[in-house]
């Protein structure tokens, strides 16, 4: 699953993860890239020493074999941190799928844990660029899903996606115990503690969040490609 940050990304993987048959991997390449660009990150010294950051090993650890022999094996992706020799293509076997959220969401959820953002920070172009890549070499388009559909019926929203990977649906998809995994990242003490105090999605978002002007701009140069991508998703 391919997402941008603050999108619900970590909530996908507690519901897959809530599956019997499921094991799961949080950002995998995340040290990696943060070793490669130095990008000023919250914990970024302890994520890299906490991770296997050789770009090649991880992508072969990834296209191994499944964790405890389950039957699926759900690894939450973020398309901007494929800035190194690996990307997309590299995983020819695997099912993929986009998870997008509004850009404004985003940039207001991003912006509340770090200071910094950038347009490149949010992984929109990278993102549309991978699913073409993605269609064209599997010869068919992959399942897009918005976020928002997703939190206005979780159910349908997780049954369409099922059926487009392939995958029996699971209704222990739609709750999951409160707290922190072994899965989770090092990083989850900073950004996942909402995902931490929850059992289930969320309820719908309301209105849009009011932007600064500089973060009113960044969401407006990603609007394209969200918009591009909003075209693609499924419908409920």
């Amino acid at each position: 699953m391919w997402s941008g940050p603050r999108n619900i990304s970590t909530a996908m993987m507690r519901s897959f993860g809530a599956r019997r048959d499921c094991a799961v991997t949080d950002e995998p390449f995340y040290g990696a890239y943060l070793k490669q660009t130095g990008a000023p990150q919250p914990m970024a010294e302890t994520v890299i020493e906490s991770m296997d950051c050789d770009w090649r090993s991880v992508a072969y650890a990834m296209r191994g074999p499944v964790p405890d022999g389950r039957a699926i094996w759900y690894q939450k992706h973020m398309p901007h941190h494929m800035v190194g020799p690996v990307d997309i293509l590299d995983f020819p076997d695997h099912a993929h799928g986009f998870l997008i959220r509004h850009p404004a969401r985003v940039v207001a959820s991003y912006a509340a844990k770090r200071i910094g953002i950038s347009l490149d920070d949010l992984g929109y172009e990278r993102q549309r660029d991978d699913f073409d890549r993605i269609a064209q070499i599997q010869g068919k388009a992959p399942p897009v899903l918005d976020s928002a559909d997703i939190l206005r019926d979780p159910e349908a929203a997780l049954r369409q996606l099922c059926t487009a990977l392939g995958i029996r649906w699971d209704p222990a998809m739609l709750h999951w115990e409160r707290g922190y995994r072994s899965t989770d990242g090092v990083w989850a003490s900073h950004w996942y503690n909402k995902v931490a105090e929850s059992s289930g999605f969320a309820p719908p978002e309301r209105d849009l969040p009011q932007l600064s002007s500089t973060q009113a701009a960044i969401a407006e140069a990603a609007m394209p490609f969200y918009h591009a991508m909003k075209a693609q998703a499924l419908t409920l």
